[in-house]
């Protein structure tokens, strides 16, 4: 097809060749005038146009001649035949697998996206059949090899890892086709509801029991150093009353505040330590008399 300024170059060579035949037909009898007509028409019909990111794979006569660089070239109409225009820019294609067995058995669904570029036109042509269709097949059937030897822990911890496993083995098939694969990024990974479901209820059941070691923990380190006050307090009779009456102090020092102490500890505690901590209901305005 021309296009653009390809169709203004044909219409003036064709308009020349008019231009000149009628000049011959003027000046010479006889149909000498159909000799430049042709020979306009045959040279108009040879420019062919190729955009800035394509390049053009020429045969003639059914052998391959040349790759036609981004302009204006000029071919041999019925002998020479522009096969077809590669775009070189960078393409997306997205492909998946349905339905496909982990390692663990797990049917799970992947969706991915391939980014690659052609870097040899004339490979991806006469090399390839439908170059586009093979490499997402190619992706496609990578991908599923891939799955299934994996494990679907790994597939949704090690996206990354997975990603470039693909695209070394993808980039590895392809380039012996003139097209070299620049990433590849896994977009989702679907499993059944039921297992999803499944692995919730495993997760939080998880989290609980490591809920319930830490505590665990916490208690045994408590009550390791609660042993060790005790030696403490074994060898200083005097530190267990002063923390017994912090104990108490801090137990009834809020307002509306009653503890009841047993007797035995009442005796072991100096007689003044009661009369202490009852001392924070005669401040003023904090006992039962203030109307508080």
């Amino acid at each position: 097809m021309l296009k653009g300024s390809l169709n203004i170059i044909s219409a003036l060579i064709l308009a020349a060749a008019i231009a000149i035949a009628a000049v011959v037909q003027w000046n010479v009898p006889g149909n000498l005038f159909l000799c430049p007509l042709a020979l306009g028409l045959i040279v108009a019909a040879s420019p062919r146009q190729v955009e800035q990111w394509e390049r053009g794979i020429q045969l003639r006569l059914g052998r391959f001649a040349r790759v036609l660089e981004p302009g204006i070239s000029w071919i041999v109409p019925g002998v020479d035949w522009i096969t077809a225009n590669v775009d070189m820019r960078i393409r997306s294609t997205s492909f998946s697998a349905e339905k496909t067995l982990t390692r663990d058995t797990v049917p799970v669904n992947v969706d991915a996206v391939l980014f690659w570029v052609v870097i040899d036109a004339k490979k991806a042509v006469l090399e390839v059949k439908h170059f586009e269709k093979t490499v997402s097949w190619a992706a496609q059937t990578t991908l599923r090899d891939v799955i299934g030897k994996s494990e679907l822990v790994r597939m949704i911890s090690e996206r990354e890892t997975l990603d470039e496993e693909l695209l070394s083995i993808i980039d590895a098939k392809t380039s012996e086709w003139g097209i070299t694969v620049q990433s590849v990024e896994i977009r989702d990974v679907r499993i059944p509801t039921n297992l999803e479901d499944a692995m919730s209820r495993k997760a939080q059941a998880d989290r609980e029991k490591e809920a319930r070691v830490i505590l665990a923990e916490s208690e045994l380190l408590v009550a390791e150093q609660m042993e060790k006050a005790s030696e403490v307090y074994v060898d200083n009779p005097t530190a267990l009353k002063i923390r017994a009456m912090n104990m108490t102090y801090e137990s009834i020092k809020e307002r509306g505040a009653l503890m009841v102490i047993p007797s035995g500890m009442a005796d072991s505690i100096n007689p003044g330590v009661i009369g202490m901590a009852a001392a924070g209901f005669d401040k003023p305005g904090s006992g039962p008399e203030s109307g508080s």
